[in-house]
Order: structure tokens, then sequence, then C-alpha cells
């Protein structure tokens, strides 16, 4: 993640890191209120985060987790950034940082070395590109889960969803049904790129959209697919776009709540767990092994008109977040909504146990008529995603921006 700071800034930016980090170095120092979604979820991890020394240290307050309001601060992490800020990502990568991170995890069986993490690279990618609506959608390439967006509106667009009302039964069961049918795909043949069996560029094409299609019945849920499993995630979405229209559509994440919940003693890092979205399995192309990338979650996206950027967005959301590109894309191509109606439009998504959860906006009516067609509805225990857009309107040079009332971010325009 550090080394893609860097490289981002080395290849497009105009600011350094001292002033990049200022911000969020000054935070840390002095410390940033916690929010009531971030303390809600923060709660739900107490029991588990208290099982390790440096997250007992760093992410509970006398055994507790933060309350709404309290103030949080996070010198050790600053410490860091610090030094980052004066060496550049060396500084996170090698010397007594990646030291104190390689001891904390083979203390606890871990395999990782110090030379490892100095042997970490970003990697450069072009993104995959899709034809939707008159616009195009750019999203990155794999071991990263963007071509699932991708497979699913291609089916959306074949099955003519985006002609169909907005709050309607037969626009849900055809985004169910085409996520249902993608997330297939993926879980078959995604991993690291270079152990896929099947290109990116073939997947995301209309022929197998067409092939794909075949299994969907307009009428009713069809059975017979398999669904992933589904973890929780622990992400954060921003976009930005400056006076001169340079757009940024930009993702961190953890993945798991609080990532591993190993967390470093003096440093307070906290260590993520995307090797969990490794297989078992030794013939699949996901299979774990040495120097290969996971198949991850985290989707940034960008959407241009006519070589130009329209619309910079993302949706947060672990396994959600392909279901929610194509549910917040459509919403503003297909039915003219702009960032925030289309970011608040109500959500559907499935469970662990492939129990179709819909948000509180899901009229009772839409949801019964759903299980008419054999989706098994249930109540949404709680949002599905959060997300964040910037459309940008080359007519009158506006910026119009929206941002996830599920999630404790916002809009600022200045």
């Amino acid at each position: 993640m550090v080394r893609g700071w860097e490289t981002l800034l080395a290849l497009h930016g105009t600011l350094g890191f001292d002033r990049l980090l200022r911000d969020a170095i000054r935070y840390g120092e002095e410390g940033f209120a916690i929010a009531p979604r971030v303390a809600w979820d923060w709660a739900k991890s107490a029991e588990t985060l208290a099982k390790d020394d440096g997250a007992r240290r760093h992410l509970l307050v006398d055994g507790r987790t933060p309350q709404v309001g309290e103030r949080r601060r996070a010198p050790e992490l600053a410490g860091v950034l610090r030094r980052i800020a004066r060496e550049g990502a060396d500084a996170f990568y090698t010397g007594s940082v990646a030291a104190e991170i390689a001891a904390t995890l083979q203390a606890k069986g871990g395999f990782l070395t110090e030379e490892d993490i100095a042997a970490c690279r970003t990697s450069v990618v072009n993104p995959l590109d899709i034809a939707y609506s008159g616009y195009h959608l750019h999203e990155l390439p794999p071991s990263g889960q963007g071509m699932v967006a991708m497979i699913l509106l291609n089916l959306l667009d074949l099955m003519g969803a985006g002609g169909l009302p907005a709050l309607s039964a037969a626009r849900y069961h055809r985004e169910i049904e085409a996520a249902r049918l993608a997330y297939s795909a993926r879980d078959a043949w995604l991993g690291d790129p270079d152990t896929m069996p099947v290109a990116a560029e073939t997947l995301i094409g209309k022929g197998f959209a067409e092939e794909l299609l075949r299994q969907f019945d307009p009428d009713r849920r069809n059975n017979s697919l398999t669904l992933p499993e589904l973890p929780t995630s622990d992400t954060v979405y921003i976009t930005v776009v400056d006076r001169d229209r340079m757009a940024v559509s930009f993702i961190n994440s953890l993945y798991g709540d609080f990532g591993a919940q190993i967390v470093t003693q003096e440093t307070g890092i906290v260590l993520q767990n995307r090797g969990n979205c490794f297989s078992a399995d030794p013939s699949h192309p996901n299979a774990i092994g040495p120097n290969k990338r996971p198949m991850h979650t985290i989707i940034p996206a960008m959407v241009t008109r006519e070589g130009l950027p329209a619309i910079s967005f993302g949706v947060m959301g672990g396994h959600f977040q392909p279901m929610g590109h194509a549910h917040v894309l459509s919403n503003i191509l297909d039915h003219g909504m702009d960032p925030q109606a289309a970011i608040d439009h109500p959500r559907m998504f499935w469970d662990d146990q492939g129990v179709i959860r819909a948000e509180a906006g899901i009229p009772g009516e839409l949801a019964a008529d759903l299980q008419a067609m054999g989706h098994p509805v249930e109540a949404a225990v709680k949002p599905h995603g959060g997300g964040q857009a910037v459309v940008i309107d080359r007519e009158s040079g506006f910026l119009i921006g929206g941002s996830d009332p599920r999630k404790d971010g916002c809009a600022l325009g200045w």
C-alpha cells in the first residue's frame, strides 16, 4: 500500500509526501472524533482484539472499544508517517519498521521475513475497459475483482435491465441473477493473472456474457448456481477531482475488520488478512503459493466519455463491491439519478447462507414479488457497503458529488 502511494505520486502527483501526509500526522498526534458507524463496527471486534498484545494496546481503551465522540489518538502511527514523509516508502519496507512487522508475525508462527517485506513492489497495470450505456467503464484487472462488475454489467445490458423501473422486482431479479452468474465465474477462475486459465479480457467480452445468459430465467431464480463465502471488510474509498479535472479513484483496505487483528507493539501497524482470499485447492488458479497475489475484493473505478473522465466512483463492502458498482452505475447512466440519489438507492445482496438481504428502503411488495420468483429474501441486518462518486459535468463545468449515508464519509467541494 505504501509503495502504491509512492508510485502514484511519482507518476501523477504534484505534491510531496511531506504535504500529503501532514494532515494524517496531525490527526494521529492530536486525535480525531470517533464517528457513529466506526464505533458500531469497532465494538463488534472487542473480544478478538483483546487476544493480541498490540491490538489490545493500540485499539482498545482500558479493555473496551472507543465510544462515539471520543477523541482517538495514534501517535505511534503518526511517527511512522513522519518517517515515510522524510525518507519515502523505504522507511516502511526496510529498517526497524519492517523488522518489527516480521518479528511480530514470526512470533505467531508466520513465515514473512524482512527480506520478503523489502522485496515488495507495486505493479503499474492497464485497466480493463468495457462500453456501457454510451460510456466506458474502467476497472483494475486481476487479481482484483473489477472484471466481475464488468461481467455483471454486460449481463444486465443483454437482459435489458436498464430499461426497467429502478425500484422494481424485475430489475432486482436481473441484478441478483446476473451477480450470481458473474460471481460464479469469479470463484472458478479469478486469481493471480499469471495463473488464470482464462484471460480477463475474454471474461469481460460480450460473447462470454451471452454464454452465461443461457442460465438466466427472466421469471424464476436458477437454484443450480453456487455462492461464495462472504467475509466482512475494513475498507476506505475516496475520490477526488481537482480544478484541472484530474480525477483520482482510490481505495485502501485491511480486508477483514481490523485485518488479521494483529498489531505491532511499538508502531501500531494493523496487519491485513488478504491471504484469506487464497484457495486451499492446489489445482485452483487462486491456490496459495509463494510470490502470488490472492484474489482481492477492492475495486476503485472510473467512467470516461470521449476519452475524458466523466464519473470517478467506488463502492466498498468486500464481496458486495461488483454488485454495488453495477447498481450505482446503472442508477446514474440508466435511470438518470445524480450521484447522491444513485448511492442512496436501496440495495440487495446475499449473506453467507445465500439469503438475499434487502435494505430497509425495499418495499414489502417488491420483496414479496422476488420471493414468488424463488429468491429467499429477508431484511438486511446492516447496510450493504458504502460508496462515493463525483460526476464531472463538462457542459456546465460543475462537479456533482455524493457520499454514502451507510458510512461516516461525506462529499465536500471547495
